[in-house]
Protein backbone atom coordinates (compact mmCIF):
# COMPACT_ATOMS: atom_id res chain seq x y z
CA UNK A 1 0.00 0.00 0.00
CA UNK A 2 2.88 2.39 0.81
CA UNK A 3 4.43 1.57 -2.57
CA UNK A 4 1.17 2.30 -4.40
CA UNK A 5 0.62 5.57 -2.51
CA UNK A 6 4.15 6.67 -3.39
CA UNK A 7 3.57 5.77 -7.02
CA UNK A 8 0.26 7.63 -7.04
CA UNK A 9 1.99 10.69 -5.60
CA UNK A 10 4.74 10.53 -8.21
CA UNK A 11 2.17 10.04 -10.95
CA UNK A 12 0.03 12.92 -9.74
CA UNK A 13 3.05 15.23 -9.62
CA UNK A 14 4.08 14.24 -13.11
CA UNK A 15 0.55 14.67 -14.40
CA UNK A 16 0.25 18.06 -12.78
CA UNK A 17 3.41 19.14 -14.52
CA UNK A 18 2.07 17.85 -17.84
CA UNK A 19 -1.33 19.49 -17.75
CA UNK A 20 -0.62 21.34 -20.96
CA UNK A 21 -0.07 18.05 -22.75
CA UNK A 22 -3.34 16.49 -21.62
CA UNK A 23 -1.69 13.98 -19.26
CA UNK A 24 -3.74 14.89 -16.20
CA UNK A 25 -5.78 11.93 -14.84
CA UNK A 26 -9.39 12.24 -15.88
CA UNK A 27 -12.67 10.36 -15.65
CA UNK A 28 -13.65 7.96 -18.44
CA UNK A 29 -17.00 8.47 -20.13
CA UNK A 30 -16.87 5.79 -22.79
CA UNK A 31 -20.55 5.01 -23.60
CA UNK A 32 -19.66 1.33 -24.00
CA UNK A 33 -18.59 1.36 -20.34
CA UNK A 34 -20.90 3.97 -18.82
CA UNK A 35 -24.14 2.57 -20.30
CA UNK A 36 -23.91 -1.02 -18.95
CA UNK A 37 -22.69 0.15 -15.53
CA UNK A 38 -25.44 2.76 -15.25
CA UNK A 39 -28.07 0.29 -16.48
CA UNK A 40 -26.93 -2.37 -13.99
CA UNK A 41 -27.08 0.17 -11.17
CA UNK A 42 -30.48 1.57 -12.19
CA UNK A 43 -32.15 -1.82 -12.64
CA UNK A 44 -30.82 -3.11 -9.34
CA UNK A 45 -31.93 0.02 -7.48
CA UNK A 46 -35.47 -0.27 -8.90
CA UNK A 47 -35.63 -4.02 -8.25
CA UNK A 48 -34.29 -3.60 -4.73
CA UNK A 49 -36.92 -0.94 -3.95
CA UNK A 50 -39.72 -3.20 -5.24
CA UNK A 51 -38.52 -6.24 -3.30
CA UNK A 52 -37.99 -4.21 -0.13
CA UNK A 53 -41.72 -3.50 -0.12
CA UNK A 54 -42.87 -6.99 -1.17
CA UNK A 55 -40.42 -9.24 0.63
CA UNK A 56 -40.68 -10.20 4.29
CA UNK A 57 -37.00 -11.13 4.32
CA UNK A 58 -35.75 -7.54 4.27
CA UNK A 59 -32.49 -8.48 6.00
CA UNK A 60 -31.59 -10.73 3.06
CA UNK A 61 -32.48 -7.99 0.58
CA UNK A 62 -30.32 -5.48 2.48
CA UNK A 63 -27.41 -7.91 2.78
CA UNK A 64 -27.58 -8.79 -0.90
CA UNK A 65 -27.78 -5.10 -1.77
CA UNK A 66 -24.70 -4.30 0.30
CA UNK A 67 -22.63 -6.92 -1.54
CA UNK A 68 -23.92 -5.85 -4.94
CA UNK A 69 -23.37 -2.14 -4.40
CA UNK A 70 -19.90 -2.87 -3.05
CA UNK A 71 -19.02 -4.79 -6.23
CA UNK A 72 -20.74 -2.21 -8.44
CA UNK A 73 -18.77 0.61 -6.81
CA UNK A 74 -15.47 -1.22 -7.28
CA UNK A 75 -16.37 -1.80 -10.93
CA UNK A 76 -17.26 1.88 -11.31
CA UNK A 77 -13.95 2.96 -9.77
CA UNK A 78 -11.92 0.51 -11.86
CA UNK A 79 -13.46 1.36 -15.23
CA UNK A 80 -14.57 4.99 -14.98
CA UNK A 81 -12.47 6.80 -12.38
CA UNK A 82 -9.01 8.31 -13.09
CA UNK A 83 -7.63 4.87 -12.25
CA UNK A 84 -8.71 3.76 -15.73
CA UNK A 85 -6.92 6.73 -17.28
CA UNK A 86 -3.77 5.90 -15.32
CA UNK A 87 -4.08 2.29 -16.46
CA UNK A 88 -3.84 3.43 -20.07
CA UNK A 89 -0.51 5.11 -19.29
CA UNK A 90 1.07 2.85 -16.65
CA UNK A 91 1.13 -0.94 -16.66
CA UNK A 92 1.03 -0.96 -12.85
CA UNK A 93 -2.33 0.79 -12.67
CA UNK A 94 -3.68 -1.27 -15.54
CA UNK A 95 -2.92 -4.39 -13.49
CA UNK A 96 -4.56 -2.87 -10.39
CA UNK A 97 -7.62 -2.19 -12.52
CA UNK A 98 -7.79 -5.81 -13.65
CA UNK A 99 -7.39 -7.18 -10.13
CA UNK A 100 -10.20 -4.94 -8.89
CA UNK A 101 -12.50 -6.21 -11.64
CA UNK A 102 -11.67 -9.92 -11.34
CA UNK A 103 -10.79 -10.46 -7.68
CA UNK A 104 -12.98 -7.93 -5.85
CA UNK A 105 -15.90 -6.65 -7.95
CA UNK A 106 -16.81 -10.04 -9.46
CA UNK A 107 -16.98 -12.04 -6.18
CA UNK A 108 -18.96 -9.31 -4.42
CA UNK A 109 -21.53 -9.25 -7.23
CA UNK A 110 -21.69 -13.06 -7.25
CA UNK A 111 -22.29 -13.22 -3.49
CA UNK A 112 -25.23 -10.84 -3.97
CA UNK A 113 -26.92 -13.22 -6.49
CA UNK A 114 -28.38 -10.18 -8.28
CA UNK A 115 -30.14 -11.83 -11.23
CA UNK A 116 -33.58 -11.90 -9.59
CA UNK A 117 -33.31 -8.32 -8.34
CA UNK A 118 -32.15 -7.08 -11.74
CA UNK A 119 -35.10 -8.79 -13.44
CA UNK A 120 -37.49 -7.17 -10.93
CA UNK A 121 -36.09 -3.82 -12.02
CA UNK A 122 -37.51 -4.33 -15.51
CA UNK A 123 -41.03 -3.30 -16.60
CA UNK A 124 -43.64 -6.05 -16.21
CA UNK A 125 -43.73 -7.14 -19.89
CA UNK A 126 -39.95 -7.17 -20.19
CA UNK A 127 -39.65 -8.99 -16.87
CA UNK A 128 -41.86 -11.87 -18.03
CA UNK A 129 -40.00 -12.10 -21.34
CA UNK A 130 -36.58 -12.18 -19.68
CA UNK A 131 -37.77 -14.75 -17.13
CA UNK A 132 -39.00 -16.99 -19.96
CA UNK A 133 -35.62 -16.76 -21.68
CA UNK A 134 -33.62 -17.28 -18.48
CA UNK A 135 -35.71 -20.31 -17.50
CA UNK A 136 -35.53 -21.88 -20.96
CA UNK A 137 -33.82 -25.25 -21.19
CA UNK A 138 -30.95 -24.17 -23.52
CA UNK A 139 -30.04 -21.19 -21.32
CA UNK A 140 -30.15 -23.24 -18.13
CA UNK A 141 -28.04 -26.01 -19.66
CA UNK A 142 -25.49 -23.53 -21.00
CA UNK A 143 -25.24 -21.75 -17.64
CA UNK A 144 -24.94 -25.07 -15.83
CA UNK A 145 -22.07 -26.12 -18.11
CA UNK A 146 -20.19 -22.80 -17.96
CA UNK A 147 -20.37 -22.69 -14.14
CA UNK A 148 -18.95 -26.17 -13.61
CA UNK A 149 -15.87 -25.78 -11.44
CA UNK A 150 -13.32 -27.11 -13.92
CA UNK A 151 -14.86 -25.36 -16.93
CA UNK A 152 -15.13 -21.97 -15.18
CA UNK A 153 -11.58 -22.21 -13.79
CA UNK A 154 -10.20 -23.14 -17.20
CA UNK A 155 -12.09 -20.35 -19.02
CA UNK A 156 -10.98 -17.75 -16.48
CA UNK A 157 -7.39 -18.95 -16.60
CA UNK A 158 -7.32 -18.92 -20.40
CA UNK A 159 -8.70 -15.38 -20.48
CA UNK A 160 -5.99 -14.20 -18.09
CA UNK A 161 -3.09 -15.90 -19.89
CA UNK A 162 -4.22 -15.13 -23.45
CA UNK A 163 -4.82 -11.44 -22.82
CA UNK A 164 -1.48 -11.11 -21.02
CA UNK A 165 0.43 -12.26 -24.08
CA UNK A 166 2.66 -9.20 -24.65
CA UNK A 167 1.65 -8.55 -28.26
CA UNK A 168 -2.08 -8.80 -27.52
CA UNK A 169 -1.84 -6.82 -24.29
CA UNK A 170 0.07 -4.03 -26.05
CA UNK A 171 -2.59 -3.99 -28.77
CA UNK A 172 -5.30 -3.24 -26.18
CA UNK A 173 -3.51 0.01 -25.33
CA UNK A 174 -3.91 1.34 -28.86
CA UNK A 175 -7.08 -0.44 -30.10
CA UNK A 176 -10.12 0.63 -28.07
CA UNK A 177 -12.29 -2.30 -29.20
CA UNK A 178 -9.70 -4.81 -28.01
CA UNK A 179 -9.45 -2.99 -24.68
CA UNK A 180 -13.21 -3.27 -24.19
CA UNK A 181 -13.16 -6.96 -25.13
CA UNK A 182 -10.30 -7.58 -22.70
CA UNK A 183 -12.20 -6.07 -19.77
CA UNK A 184 -15.42 -7.81 -20.78
CA UNK A 185 -13.75 -11.23 -20.98
CA UNK A 186 -12.01 -10.71 -17.64
CA UNK A 187 -15.28 -9.73 -15.95
CA UNK A 188 -17.51 -12.39 -17.55
CA UNK A 189 -15.11 -15.26 -16.91
CA UNK A 190 -14.54 -13.98 -13.36
CA UNK A 191 -18.32 -14.02 -12.77
CA UNK A 192 -18.49 -17.62 -14.03
CA UNK A 193 -15.48 -18.59 -11.91
CA UNK A 194 -16.73 -17.05 -8.67
CA UNK A 195 -20.28 -18.31 -9.25
CA UNK A 196 -18.93 -21.84 -9.52
CA UNK A 197 -16.85 -21.36 -6.36
CA UNK A 198 -19.55 -19.74 -4.21
CA UNK A 199 -22.78 -21.35 -5.38
CA UNK A 200 -22.00 -24.46 -7.40
CA UNK A 201 -19.17 -26.71 -6.26
CA UNK A 202 -18.45 -28.06 -2.79
CA UNK A 203 -16.29 -26.06 -0.40
CA UNK A 204 -13.37 -28.45 -0.71
CA UNK A 205 -13.53 -28.34 -4.52
CA UNK A 206 -13.91 -24.55 -4.36
CA UNK A 207 -10.72 -24.29 -2.30
CA UNK A 208 -8.92 -26.43 -4.86
CA UNK A 209 -10.02 -24.27 -7.81
CA UNK A 210 -9.01 -21.14 -5.92
CA UNK A 211 -5.62 -22.67 -5.14
CA UNK A 212 -5.09 -23.57 -8.81
CA UNK A 213 -6.02 -20.03 -9.85
CA UNK A 214 -3.71 -18.55 -7.23
CA UNK A 215 -0.85 -20.72 -8.48
CA UNK A 216 -1.13 -19.96 -12.18
CA UNK A 217 -1.74 -16.21 -11.70
CA UNK A 218 1.23 -16.08 -9.32
CA UNK A 219 3.39 -17.83 -11.92
CA UNK A 220 2.28 -15.30 -14.55
CA UNK A 221 2.92 -12.42 -12.15
CA UNK A 222 6.37 -13.79 -11.34
CA UNK A 223 7.22 -14.16 -15.04
CA UNK A 224 6.24 -10.54 -15.66
CA UNK A 225 8.14 -9.34 -12.59
CA UNK A 226 11.34 -11.30 -13.17
CA UNK A 227 11.60 -10.73 -16.91
CA UNK A 228 15.06 -9.23 -17.61
CA UNK A 229 13.71 -7.09 -20.46
CA UNK A 230 10.61 -5.07 -21.26
CA UNK A 231 8.03 -7.36 -22.85
CA UNK A 232 5.11 -4.91 -22.84
CA UNK A 233 6.61 -2.11 -24.92
CA UNK A 234 3.49 -0.08 -25.77
CA UNK A 235 1.99 -0.40 -22.30
CA UNK A 236 5.14 0.85 -20.55
CA UNK A 237 6.33 3.48 -23.03
CA UNK A 238 4.81 6.36 -21.01
CA UNK A 239 6.45 5.23 -17.75
CA UNK A 240 9.31 7.80 -17.91
CA UNK A 241 6.72 10.59 -17.89
CA UNK A 242 5.61 9.28 -14.48
CA UNK A 243 9.02 8.83 -12.89
CA UNK A 244 9.56 5.14 -13.73
CA UNK A 245 11.56 3.23 -16.27
CA UNK A 246 9.55 0.88 -18.52
CA UNK A 247 11.12 -2.14 -16.81
CA UNK A 248 10.21 -0.80 -13.35
CA UNK A 249 6.63 -0.26 -14.46
CA UNK A 250 6.47 -3.82 -15.76
CA UNK A 251 8.00 -5.20 -12.56
CA UNK A 252 5.51 -3.34 -10.36
CA UNK A 253 2.63 -4.60 -12.49
CA UNK A 254 3.86 -8.18 -12.10
CA UNK A 255 4.14 -7.73 -8.34
CA UNK A 256 0.53 -6.50 -8.18
CA UNK A 257 -0.67 -9.72 -9.84
CA UNK A 258 1.79 -11.91 -7.94
CA UNK A 259 1.33 -10.69 -4.36
CA UNK A 260 -1.96 -8.83 -3.69
CA UNK A 261 -3.81 -10.91 -6.30
CA UNK A 262 -2.39 -14.13 -4.88
CA UNK A 263 -3.32 -13.11 -1.35
CA UNK A 264 -6.97 -12.61 -2.34
CA UNK A 265 -7.25 -16.06 -3.93
CA UNK A 266 -5.32 -17.69 -1.07
CA UNK A 267 -7.53 -15.98 1.52
CA UNK A 268 -10.68 -17.13 -0.25
CA UNK A 269 -9.29 -20.68 -0.48
CA UNK A 270 -8.52 -20.73 3.25
CA UNK A 271 -12.04 -19.46 4.00
CA UNK A 272 -13.51 -22.26 1.87
CA UNK A 273 -11.36 -24.83 3.66
CA UNK A 274 -12.40 -23.47 7.06
CA UNK A 275 -16.08 -23.76 6.16
CA UNK A 276 -15.55 -27.24 4.73
CA UNK A 277 -13.68 -28.48 7.82
CA UNK A 278 -16.18 -26.86 10.18
CA UNK A 279 -19.10 -28.49 8.37
CA UNK A 280 -17.39 -31.88 8.26
CA UNK A 281 -16.46 -31.72 11.95
CA UNK A 282 -20.11 -31.19 12.87
CA UNK A 283 -21.14 -34.10 10.70
CA UNK A 284 -23.59 -31.79 8.94
CA UNK A 285 -24.77 -31.72 5.38
CA UNK A 286 -22.88 -29.85 2.74
CA UNK A 287 -23.67 -26.16 2.99
CA UNK A 288 -23.95 -24.37 -0.34
CA UNK A 289 -24.50 -20.87 0.97
CA UNK A 290 -21.99 -18.69 2.77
Amino acid sequence: MILLVALMSAGSAAAHGALEHGAAPEWTFDPWIVTPIALAGGLFAIGQAKLAVRSKERTIVIRSGAAYWGGWTVLFVALMSPLHFLGEHLFTFHMIEHELVMAIAAPLIVVARPIGVLIWGLPRAARHLVMTVVKSHPVERTWDFLTKGTVATLLHGLAIWIWHAPALFDATVTVVTLHRLQHLSFFVTAILFWWAIVWKVGRGAGAWHLFVTMMHTSVLGALITLSPRVAYVSQTQAAPDWGLTPLEDQQLAGIVMWVPGGIIYAGAALAMLAIWISTASRGGAYVRRL
